[in-house]
């Protein structure tokens, strides 16, 4: 999920601000699993961000961790989020393909308009590509039908790195 990577003491500057960041979404928000990967974050919410079958609206428990989530986001504005939509395998590989881009978007519109800066999105759809759960039972299809979300450093937060470090 994330680019090429920033060495040294900028590096360290980067991952500072997003073990600080990260370390707020672990507490503030009780449905996500937070990782850190490379210089980012990787968000997945265990109860929320789920869709209905054949769906792309955001539920209330959705739009309520969306909330406190966009709340640490804009304490944190000098990163990048990318969004990915994912479906289950019910549907044709087309028709998939268009509802997790509009999951994706229903997340992205959603943010907006809690006050997340939308040039701060990125959103992908990948139909039913990256289940992470088996397709064969109803709860295994129900956790394939979410959006991960990926926060990166910006450009903005890359120079402040190196600066500091330079």
């Amino acid at each position: 999920i994330i680019g090429a990577a920033v060495g040294g003491a900028a590096g360290a500057y980067i991952g500072n601000y997003m073990d600080k960041q990260a370390r707020e979404i672990e507490q503030d928000i009780s449905g996500a699993k937070v990782e850190r990967v490379g210089e980012g974050i990787k968000i997945t919410f265990n109860s929320g961000l789920l869709f209905d079958v054949n769906k792309a609206e955001l539920g209330a428990q959705s739009k309520q961790e969306l909330a406190e989530f966009a709340t640490i986001l804009n304490k944190y504005p000098d990163t990048d989020i990318l969004i990915e939509g994912h479906t289950d395998n019910t549907g044709s590989d087309e028709y998939n393909l268009g509802l997790s881009e509009r999951r994706a978007k229903a997340v992205s519109a959603y943010l907006a308009s809690v006050g997340v800066d939308p040039r701060r999105f990125t959103t992908m759809g990948y139909g039913e590509a990256q289940p992470i759960a088996e397709n064969d039972t109803v709860d295994g299809r129900q956790q394939n039908r979410r959006v991960d979300l990926a926060i990166m450093a910006n450009e903005k937060l890359k120079k402040a790195a190196e600066k500091t470090a330079g």
